[in-house]
């Protein structure tokens, strides 16, 4: 049953799925848990709403999901865009903050399960990959921002860079030093734990995976550290804000707020947020199924993802999506099927049910700390200068991304990434490659005039078009031609060469109707030649051919030969 993928994988696994699955749950989990805390709070939900995601997500995604190595649960650019959606909203009471993030989970599930049902996967192709690491890296940026307030102990608040860093310069004469001190440390505790420890483990006869995996320990390590050293020191008593009491057992059935006015105000909200969380996840899927030599479907990616997301909102949690990072060490620690989420949301149930008491104590600048050292490898400010050597077009569309991003928040900065992209390429479109091309001496090619010493014929032009002809670009073609034909007075034929045309519509259609009667008008032919089967039988479904003032050949050689010496 193709809606079930979990039926398929769960016939041939083996007592070896076994053992790999929970070895990677187990490092998942690991690295999973001081995570989830942490994208709660940038968030701006309770601490143990992020465990509750992140369980649900796991096991509903195992179930649905086409993955064999994704991990879903809370990632940082979701946290962020759930935090600014939620807070512009009238939200007095932090109840009504968790229970509107209810509903933005349900309506982001439920954006992507009905786009799933109608088979909309190929929507992550609107995306251009420049545009998505531009705005990864800017909201990396926001979310470092965003938890300098735990860092520094001082209010910090803003949906753009401008705004947080403000905020933190206007507080930061109130820095508590201690707290301050703390975070600094755990900071740098995880830079050495993934810098040294992978090298460490190697040394002591681990193979390079494991070891790469296992340094990826060092957020759980820093959190048992950190507990140890506050509830020692009583660091709370010395104003280190700590996470607190964390209801112990598993998640209550909650019910998302379905109250009409609250819907419409988070549906624009929801809409990106759905779309990054689809974008993210299938990226890194494909990723890393071609190194495995397996597939992704994305009808069933957003299907799985949406039964996450709907589930989760019935949990109390928050929106969950497939995290690089966790994905990344799934897959190298040897996870073989998707059951290694479910094992690892099964350690994280056992966490809610025996250690909640012991959580109490961890302070919550640690978890700050785990999210800049996170977010930290999002950062690719080199997509800047990629993108300026590739495409003068590419760079405008990653600089606008960047710019609106940090300037007006993760929503308005994918919307206006996807758009000026769209736009780029109508632009690009509307201006197709025409070239004006002549025979090889010697051969039966073709090539452009100005690249190539070639046979022309000054009663002959042949344009060679390199693009689909659809209504943006139909009347460059038609000016380009009309041009070119009374720049040659002797002119009796017109070639239009169309091998690289796959597509045409009515719009195009009838501008080569109107350049064929304007140039029959004048005393020229016009020909096609090397037309694709495909717009072969759209054209005979017309009546272009009747009209025609030429004819077509299967080979532009053939037009030459024919047509040259008339």
């Amino acid at each position: 049953m193709s809606w079930l993928p979990a039926l398929v994988w769960a016939r041939v696994y083996r007592l070896k799925h076994l053992r790999n699955d929970a070895i990677a749950a187990v490092v998942v989990a690991v690295m999973l848990i001081p995570q989830a805390l942490g994208l709660a709070l940038v968030a701006g939900v309770p601490a143990h709403a992020g465990l509750y995601a992140a369980m649900s997500g796991l096991t509903i995604y195992a179930l649905f999901g086409s993955s064999r190595t994704l991990s879903v649960g809370p990632v940082a650019i979701l946290s962020l865009m759930t935090a600014a959606a939620l807070s512009r909203l009238p939200l007095d009471t932090p109840e009504e903050y968790a229970a509107a993030a209810l509903t933005l989970s349900f309506m982001t599930g439920a954006i992507l399960l009905l786009a799933g049902i109608f088979r909309l996967g190929f929507v992550s192709n609107f995306i251009p990959r420049p545009v998505l690491v531009a705005f990864v890296t800017a909201s990396a940026l926001l979310i470092a921002l965003s938890q300098t307030g735990l860092l520094f102990a001082v209010p910090v608040s803003g949906s753009n860079a401008m705004e947080l860093f403000a905020s933190l310069i206007a507080n930061i004469a109130g820095t508590h030093l201690l707290t301050l001190a703390l975070g600094l440390g755990a900071i740098a505790f995880l830079v050495i734990c993934r810098a040294k420890l992978t090298r460490l483990f190697i040394l002591m006869g681990i193979r390079r995976a494991v070891a790469r995996s296992l340094s990826r320990a060092g957020p759980i390590a820093l959190a048992a550290l950190a507990i140890l050293l506050s509830w020692l020191f009583d660091l709370e008593q010395a104003g280190v804000e700590v996470l607190g009491e964390i209801p112990s057992g598993l998640p209550a059935f909650t019910i998302p707020d379905f109250s009409l006015s609250l819907l419409a105000s988070l549906f624009l909200s929801a809409l990106p947020l759905a779309i990054v969380c689809y974008v993210e996840s299938i990226s890194v899927a494909q990723a890393l199924a071609v190194r495995r030599r397996q597939t992704i479907e994305p009808n069933q990616e957003l299907t799985g993802l949406g039964a996450a997301n709907l589930v989760t909102s019935f949990s109390g949690g928050m929106p969950v999506a497939g995290g690089f990072s966790r994905s990344l060490v799934n897959f190298e620690a040897g996870a073989a099927t998707p059951a290694a989420g479910f094992y690892a949301a099964v350690i994280i149930m056992l966490v809610l049910l025996f250690l909640t008491p012991v959580l109490y104590w961890l302070p919550k600048v640690c978890l700050a700390a785990v999210i800049v050292v996170a977010v930290y490898a999002l950062f690719d400010l080199s997509i800047l200068k990629k993108s300026w050597r590739h495409s003068r077009g590419e760079f405008f569309a990653v600089a606008v991304t960047l710019i609106v991003t940090l300037t007006l928040g993760a929503e308005a900065g994918i919307g206006a990434g996807v758009l000026t992209a769209v736009l780029m390429h109508l632009y690009k479109t509307s201006r197709p490659h025409v070239a004006v091309v002549g025979r090889v001496p010697g051969t039966e090619h073709f090539r452009n005039v100005k690249h190539y010493q070639v046979e022309t014929s000054e009663n002959l032009l042949t344009l060679r078009i390199d693009e689909a002809l659809y209504f943006p670009n139909t009347r460059y073609l038609e000016s380009l031609v009309f041009r070119l034909v009374a720049e040659r007075p002797g002119l009796k034929h017109v070639v239009l060469m169309c091998p690289a045309v796959n597509d045409i519509d009515l719009s195009a259609l009838e501008t080569l109707e109107n350049i064929n009667d304007v140039l029959t008008d004048s005393g020229i032919s016009l020909h096609l030649s090397e037309v694709k089967v495909p717009i072969m039988k759209i054209l005979e479904g017309t009546h272009f051919f009747t009209r025609l003032s030429g004819g077509t050949y299967l080979s532009q050689n053939q037009a030459f030969e024919d047509l040259r010496g008339d």
